[in-house]
C-alpha cells in the first residue's frame, strides 16, 4: 500500500535531512519532486498543485530556513497536509434510525456485493447490531446467489424477492420486514451501473428517495486511479453519497484516489477494503494513513486488530502458565491463530514503525505459519502439553510425519525455548519493579558501553 509513493517521497526529503545549508531554493526544489511524486501516483494534478503550494507557503511561513533540523519540520507539514487532505478527522458512520438504513452504490465489478457483506460483518460483531442484507441487483441473478453465500458465511439473513424485478419495491418492503421482525440495520446491495447509464443512474437514484437511508455510500476500486476519481464526481452530482468505500487499498494501488477523492468531491473516505477476507475492512484514519505514506507505520491500528482478537480471560490463563513455567505448543499454536485472524501479514508488519521499508521487497506468504503448524500438528497430545519430553527419537518420528527436516523441528524447538524464556524473563520483570530497574540501568551502561 503506498509503496511506491512512500519510496519516492523519503527521496525527496533527503535533501533537507542533510546537514548542508537549507535555502527556499532547496525547499521549493523538494515540493517539485513532492509533486512529481503525487502525480506519479495517480493524484490529480490540480490536488498536486495546491498540495505542494500549502506546504510551501506553511514551511516558509514557519521558518524552515532557521529551523535547527529542517528536514523533520518539513516532513510534519506534509505529514499534516496530507492528513488534511484526505479528511483530517476520521469521518464517522451514520447509525441513527430503526432500522438504520445503509444503501451501497457503484459501478459495475467494484466490490459492492462483498462490501455490503464486509459491512454487515463489521457492524454485526462491533456494534452489537443485527443486520439484514438486501438483494436489490435484479440484473443478475449471480449476485442475489453471492449474497446468500455471503449471507451464510457470516450468519446474517438476506432479504430477496424471486420474481420481483422493481428494486425499489424490492428495498421498501425489505425494510418493513426488518420493522416487523427487530432487526435494527438493513443494508441494501444495488446493481452496478455506469455514471453514463441513464436509466440505472435514475433508479439509483428513485431508491434513495424511496428509502430515504441514513448513510449512502459510494463503493469504488481504488486500483483504477483517477477514473475512480472522476466516476466518484459523477456518481456524486447524481447522487449526493455521504461518504466513499476504497476497495482493493491493499493491491498495487499508486494511492492517487485515496489522495485526490476528498477534495474533489467533498465527501469523506469512510471504509477501506484491506484484502479478500470478510474481516478485512478497516474505518478510515487519515492521520494513520498519512504516517504509513511517510513511512512512520500505524502502530495504533495494529493494536486495535490486536484488541479484536483478545480474549480476556485466555490472556489471563495465558500470563498464569508463563509465571509457572508452563507455556506449551497448545499455546504456541493457539497465538499463531489469533495473528492469521488479524489479517495480511505483510500489512500487518508494515504498521511497525520503520518495518514497512525493510520488508518492501520481501515476499511475506499468508501461509507462512504453514509449516510450523505441520510440526505442531504432527505432535502427540502429551509431546504439545510438555516439550521437554521431546527426545531425538520424538524429533525424528515429528520430522517424517510432519514432511519438513529434522532441522526444521530442532529450530523450532530451539525457537519455542528461547520463547518460552523471553516470556519469563519480561514477566518477572513485569511483576517485580527493582528487577525492572536493574534492566533499565543495564540497558543504560550497554548503550553507553557501545561507541
Amino acid at each position: 500500500m503506498f509503496e511506491n509513493l512512500s519510496e519516492r517521497l523519503e527521496r525527496s526529503f533527503k535533501l533537507l535531512k542533510g546537514q548542508g545549508k537549507i535555502t527556499e531554493i532547496n525547499v521549493a526544489e523538494t515540493l517539485k519532486d513532492v509533486r512529481r511524486a503525487l502525480l506519479d501516483a495517480d493524484v490529480n494534478y490540480k490536488v498536486a498543485k495546491q498540495f505542494t503550494d500549502t506546504v510551501k507557503a506553511k514551511a516558509l511561513g514557519q521558518n524552515v530556513l532557521n529551523a535547527i533540523q529542517p528536514g523533520q519540520l518539513m516532513v510534519k507539514i506534509v505529514h499534516d497536509e496530507l492528513a488534511t487532505l484526505m479528511g483530517g478527522d476520521t469521518a464517522q458512520v451514520n447509525l441513527s434510525g430503526n432500522p438504520t438504513v445503509i444503501l451501497m452504490s457503484g459501478l459495475q465489478g467494484s466490490g459492492k456485493t462483498t462490501m455490503s457483506g464486509k459491512l454487515a460483518k463489521k457492524l454485526k460483531s462491533e456494534k452489537s447490531r443485527r443486520p439484514l442484507l438486501v438483494a436489490g441487483d435484479v440484473y443478475r441473478p449471480a449476485a442475489i446467489e453471492q449474497l446468500k453465500v455471503l449471507g451464510q458465511q457470516i450468519d446474517v439473513p438476506v432479504y430477496t424477492e424471486e420474481g420481483n424485478k422493481n428494486p425499489v419495491e424490492i428495498a421498501e418492503n425489505a425494510i418493513r420486514y426488518a420493522k416487523t421482525n427487530h432487526y435494527d440495520l438493513v443494508i441494501v446491495d444495488t446493481a452496478g451501473r455506469l455514471a453514463v447509464d441513464e436509466q440505472m443512474m435514475q433508479e439509483i437514484a428513485a431508491i434513495k428517495k424511496a428509502v430515504k437511508p441514513n448513510e449512502t455510500l459510494f463503493v469504488v476500486d481504488s486500483m483504477t486511479g483517477q477514473d475512480a476519481v472522476n466516476t466518484a464526481r459523477e456518481f456524486n452530482e447524481r447522487l449526493d453519497f455521504d461518504g466513499v468505500v476504497l476497495t482493493k487499498l491493499d493491491g498495487d494501488t499508486r494511492g492517487g484516489a485515496a489522495l485526490s477523492i476528498r477534495t474533489v468531491v467533498d465527501k469523506p473516505i469512510k471504509f477501506v477494503g484491506t484484502g479478500e477476507k470478510l474481516d478485512a475492512l478497516d474505518y478510515f484514519h487519515p492521520a494513520r494513513m498519512a504516517d504509513r505514506i511517510l513511512g512512520m507505520g500505524d502502530i495504533v491500528s495494529l493494536v486495535e486488530k490486536a484488541q479484536q482478537q483478545f480474549d480476556e480471560k485466555q490472556a489471563r490463563e495465558l500470563q498464569r502458565k508463563i509465571a509457572k513455567n508452563q507455556f506449551n505448543f497448545n499455546d504456541f499454536l493457539a497465538q499463531i491463530e489469533q495473528i492469521k485472524k488479524m489479517g495480511n501479514l505483510k500489512d500487518l508488519a508494515s504498521m511497525i514503525p520503520g518495518v514497512g521499508k525493510a520488508i518492501k521487497d520481501v515476499d511475506i506468504d499468508d501461509n507462512a505459519f504453514k509449516g510450523i503448524e505441520s510440526i505442531i500438528k504432527s505432535m502427540t497430545a502429551a509431546e504439545r502439553a510438555n516439550p521437554d519430553i521431546i527426545n531425538a527419537s520424538r524429533r525424528q518420528r515429528i520430522a517424517k510425519g510432519s514432511g519438513n527436516s529434522l532441522q526444521d523441528v530442532n529450530r523450532l524447538l530451539k525457537q519455542f525455548e528461547e520463547t518460552r524464556k523471553l516470556m519469563r524473563q519480561a514477566n518477572a520483570i513485569k511483576s517485580n519493579p527493582m528487577k525492572m530497574m536493574n534492566a533499565m540501568r543495564a540497558m543504560k551502561n550497554m548503550r553507553g558501553g557501545m561507541r
